[in-house]
């Protein structure tokens, strides 16, 4: 291969691992082309599950460790665990240039702490930020933080205006960027303090990278009018676990009505393309792979429950956002 994308892959991270890491490697493969997988993990139970792929020997390697870390450990004691952990040694890699994106689905915490310790941060940024995609009516959204900060002042929310944007452009670049600020109200004198001092900011300051459009309510995050929603991490958790929880009893609410009855099974037959299209636009393992943004290197999370096809898409989003130059943006914008 001529200089491959390098993607770094804990593979002993979350749910039934190793098996739907190496399963997920093989999907992200058959789409997806000059691309080399850094596979650190125990390869007693790597190079089992590999026979049985069609994986070719040349588009990865295995680094073996059997240390790993357990969703139960705390951050600190994870980074206290060593540096021989199929975590450590993969963010490692990415600290030594030996790979461009780094991918977990292990335990959140002990990601960002050894993420940390190991990476630099982007000069000019004070805090990391969690951002994944959030569909909308007429596309995806880019929504940030997502947790890695409780606390958040006017700089941190501008610089997450920016890094956004940067995720945004880079995974769809034909896309213009429309930055809004989450809120409680849409006027412009809603919010505290803080979230009505970074409005001005945004307002005043213009950027070449995105469009800001002012405050949105949660209620119209999905309305597809923005593509970049901003956010302290307190709320942007709690707004993403209730859309979740809100998709999910959509979706089990759904399938009990058409299961329930005969009229009710004969009416799902009949609109059984409508129904895989709404179930595909709601299914979390399209959007799997959120991003750390604010380090010098790509560090993206899995989701530790998901599945083989929700690891090969956050896969794919390292793909993509080494493509589109992530970092690089991120530093030309940066105020």
């Amino acid at each position: 291969m001529n200089n491959p994308i390098k993607i770094a892959v804990d593979a002993m991270g979350g749910e039934n691992s190793p098996n739907k890491i190496i399963r997920g490697i093989e999907i992200h493969n058959n789409k997806s082309k000059n691309i080399f997988y850094n596979i650190f993990g125990d390869e007693n139970l790597i190079i089992p599950l590999i026979k049985k792929t069609k994986l070719r020997t040349d588009s990865y390697q295995i680094n073996h460790t059997q240390n790993f870390i357990n969703d139960e450990d705390s951050p600190l004691s994870a980074a206290k665990k060593g540096k021989d952990t199929s975590m450590w040694l993969s963010i490692e890699s990415l600290k030594n240039q030996e790979s461009d994106a780094i991918v977990s689905a292990g335990n959140t915490g002990a990601l960002f702490v050894i993420a940390k310790l190991n990476l630099k941060m982007i000069e000019k940024i004070d805090k990391p930020a969690l951002s994944a995609l959030w569909p909308n009516k007429n596309g995806m959204n880019i929504v940030l933080d997502l947790g890695a900060n409780i606390e958040c002042n006017e700089k941190n929310l501008v610089d997450f205006s920016l890094m956004g944007s940067a995720l945004h452009k880079s995974l769809f670049e034909k896309e213009e960027s429309k930055v809004a600020l989450l809120n409680i109200g849409s006027e412009e004198l809603k919010g505290n303090n803080i979230i009505k001092n970074t409005y001005q900011i945004l307002n005043e300051n213009k950027n070449s990278l995105f469009s800001f459009k002012g405050y949105i309510e949660g209620n119209h995050i999905m309305d597809g009018n923005v593509n970049v929603i901003v956010t302290d991490g307190f709320t942007g958790n709690i707004a993403l676990k209730t859309a979740e929880g809100t998709a999910n009893f959509i979706t089990s609410e759904l399938k009990f009505a058409f299961n329930s009855s005969i009229l009710g099974k004969i009416s799902a037959l009949l609109n059984i393309n409508n129904l895989r299209k709404f179930k595909n636009k709601l299914d979390p393992r399209l959007y799997n792979g959120a991003i750390l943004l604010g380090l010098d290197k790509p560090v993206i999370k899995s989701h530790g429950s998901t599945d083989a096809v929700g690891f090969a898409n956050s896969l794919k989003v390292c793909e993509k956002i080494i493509k589109g130059k992530l970092i690089d943006k991120i530093k030309k914008n940066i105020i």
